[in-house]
C-alpha cells in the first residue's frame, strides 16, 4: 500500500472513531479526484443540466458524513464506497429528472464511452442501477471493479491498485461486466421475477 493511501486509511479510522477533524485532512486529499471524475461526467450532460460537478461533489461529501460509521479497511475501500455513492447520486437525479421530464425528448447522455448505450439523464440509469444490483448477487467484485472504473473515474491500473487485482483481471471483470449489462438492458436475455 502506498503512503497516501495508509495515511488515508489511518485518518478514515480516525475519523470513524469519532475524531472530527480527521475527515478535514481526508478531503483535501481525494476532492481533487473527486471533481475530475464529476465533471468528466457532467461534462457530456445536455445543455442547462441542473447537476454541477460542485453539487455532486458535496453531495458526496454529505452522504459520506452520515455513514460516519462505516468502517473502511482500506483506501480501496474508501474509495469503492465513494463509487456507490456516486452512482447512487446519479440514479437519484436520474429518478427525479425522469418524473419532472417524462414525454419529453431528452438527448442522449453517454456515462461513458464504455457505456454509451447508456443515458444517465434518463431512466436508462435507473435499469443500469437494477441491472448492477442483479449482477452483484451474482458477482459483487465485478460490479465493485466496474463502478470504481466508471463511476469513480479510475484508470484500469488505478482501479487494479484499489482492488487488489490483476490489470489482465480487471480488464476481463470489465468486459464481462459490460457485455452482461448490454444483454441485460437490451433485452438479450429475460428479466428475473
Amino acid at each position: 500500500m502506498s503512503t497516501e493511501g495508509e495515511k488515508i486509511t489511518q485518518l478514515l479510522e480516525e475519523w470513524r472513531l469519532g475524531d472530527q477533524s480527521a475527515f478535514d485532512r481526508i478531503a483535501p486529499a481525494v476532492l481533487d479526484h473527486l471533481r475530475e471524475v464529476a465533471r468528466a461526467y457532467l461534462t457530456r450532460e445536455r445543455p442547462g443540466h441542473t447537476l454541477q460537478a460542485t453539487a455532486l461533489v458535496n453531495e458526496v461529501f454529505l452522504r459520506l458524513i452520515d455513514s460516519q460509521r462505516v468502517r473502511y479497511s482500506s483506501r480501496a475501500h474508501f474509495y469503492a464506497f465513494a463509487a456507490k455513492l456516486m452512482r447512487r447520486i446519479l440514479v437519484d437525479s436520474a429518478r427525479s429528472g425522469a418524473a419532472r421530464k417524462r414525454g419529453s425528448s431528452l438527448e442522449r447522455v453517454a456515462l461513458a464511452p464504455e457505456l454509451a448505450w447508456v443515458d444517465a439523464a434518463s431512466e436508462e440509469m435507473l435499469d443500469l442501477d437494477l441491472a448492477l444490483a442483479e449482477l452483484a448477487g451474482l458477482d459483487p467484485q465485478k460490479v465493485q471493479t466496474l463502478e470504481i472504473r466508471f463511476f469513480l473515474g479510475a484508470t484500469s491500473e488505478e482501479t487494479a491498485d484499489l482492488t487488489g487485482q490483476s490489470r489482465a483481471k480487471v480488464d476481463r471483470d470489465i468486459k464481462f461486466a459490460l457485455s452482461w449489462l448490454h444483454r441485460r438492458l437490451r433485452g438479450s436475455f429475460p428479466v428475473k421475477t
